[in-house]
């Protein structure tokens, strides 16, 4: 390729472990799962998008399943802090930080 502007990046994405304190679970057909990772998103034009994965409460191998990130300050201060930790680990990668 001539030039990374030829390069169509449609999204970076980064995993987080969900802190014990902050994790909940949700139901999804009759199932109660436990969320305890975020998938978190820079889309193209900048902003954040989060999803949670989590297992079935009940344990086993079940599926590992995505819900919507719950509307809450310390979750949105998480996918914040995480994005920001990535930046910087990107950057320190880069030689730039």
């Amino acid at each position: 390729m001539d030039s990374d502007a030829a390069i169509d990046v449609s999204a970076l994405a980064i995993n987080v472990t969900i802190p014990e304190e902050l994790r909940w679970t949700d139901v999804r057909r009759g199932e109660e799962f436990t969320l305890s990772t975020l998938n978190v998103r820079l889309l193209p034009d900048g902003r954040l998008a989060a999803k949670a994965y989590g297992r079935p409460t009940a344990g086993g191998r079940g599926t590992y399943v995505s819900f919507p990130v719950p509307d809450r300050p310390e979750l949105a201060a998480l996918v914040d802090g995480a994005a920001r930790r990535a930046g910087a680990l990107w950057a320190a990668h880069r030689g730039l930080g």
